[in-house]
């Protein structure tokens, strides 16, 4: 597809995504399996939190605390003094063994990621891409020793190993529609594996397909190189495929049938917009 279209990656994913299920459907073989195996029973998930109120916030995550996750995202980036508050009262609410990412979305210049990060230093959290250019959250690192998390600048695997052995990221963000499909983030996610960095596998939003391509490839990689999923299902309110990752205490699991494991809803999806 690179030979015939260059970039328009967010296309060519739900193709290549198709072609994987093609196989594996043809091999009789999950897609785990072919993307290299399945790894525990389970794929941890972290639930997003947006900019909400404070008791918003709150009751977003004691819900979801009691029903099984262990790992928050909480979205910041608005202002700086209000979010240096917001993350140490949710860092209270949580317990010691609990993952709090925190998420600018690339909103800070970096003397306000700077800043941030130093007011923070004592808490318990990791700091995902607070600034847009790969060169803005370097210079950022080198004053903060919190765990760093690269998203928006994870577009393809020379931008990878440079945020690996740049020696930026101890974790990154893998997302399928980003880099190009399946195939293209398989091979980020064993890059990964073998840099010794963390992964969270995701997609930019989708419904049951895109999250059970996320579940196949989590689920297919060694757990202690996952940073806990998404499962982007769960967030819409409405079905466009049978057989989609089933969320069960803050967790789910690859299907076991073969390729997605998953069944369309044509009628809700409509007439195809392409057939190959």
């Amino acid at each position: 597809m690179d030979y015939h279209l260059k970039e328009h990656y967010d296309v060519k994913s739900p193709i290549d995504m198709a072609c994987w299920d093609i196989l594996g459907k043809h091999s009789k073989l999950p897609l785990c399996t072919l993307l290299g195996g399945r790894y525990g029973e389970s794929v941890k998930l972290h639930y997003h939190v947006g900019q909400n109120t404070p008791e918003k916030t709150r009751e977003i995550v004691t819900r979801f605390k009691n029903e099984g996750f262990e790992c928050f995202q909480l979205k910041v980036g608005s202002n700086p003094t209000q979010d240096i508050q917001r993350v140490r009262e949710i860092r209270k609410m949580l317990d010691p063994s609990n993952i709090l990412m925190v998420d600018p979305n690339t909103a800070w210049l970096p003397h306000q990621a700077i800043r941030f990060a130093n007011a923070v230093q004592d808490l318990d959290v990791y700091l995902e891409q607070p600034c847009a250019s790969y060169e803005e959250n370097l210079h950022v690192r080198r004053y903060t020793n919190l765990p760093f998390i690269l998203d928006e600048s994870t577009v393809d695997v020379v931008r990878l190993m440079q945020g690996g052995l740049g020696q930026v990221a101890q974790g990154v963000v893998l997302k399928m529609g980003r880099l190009g499909g399946v195939t293209k983030t398989k091979q980020a996610r064993d890059l990964c594996v073998n840099l010794g960095i963390a992964a969270r596998i995701e997609d930019p939003w989708g419904g049951e397909i895109a999250s059970a391509a996320i579940a196949h490839l989590a689920h297919s990689t060694p757990e202690k190189y996952r940073i806990p999923s998404i499962d982007l299902n769960n967030y819409n309110s409405v079905k466009i495929a049978e057989g989609g990752p089933v969320r069960v205490n803050g967790t789910i699991a690859a299907n076991k049938g073969p390729g997605l494991g998953i069944t369309p809803c044509m009628d809700v999806l409509g007439d195809p917009v392409l057939t190959m």
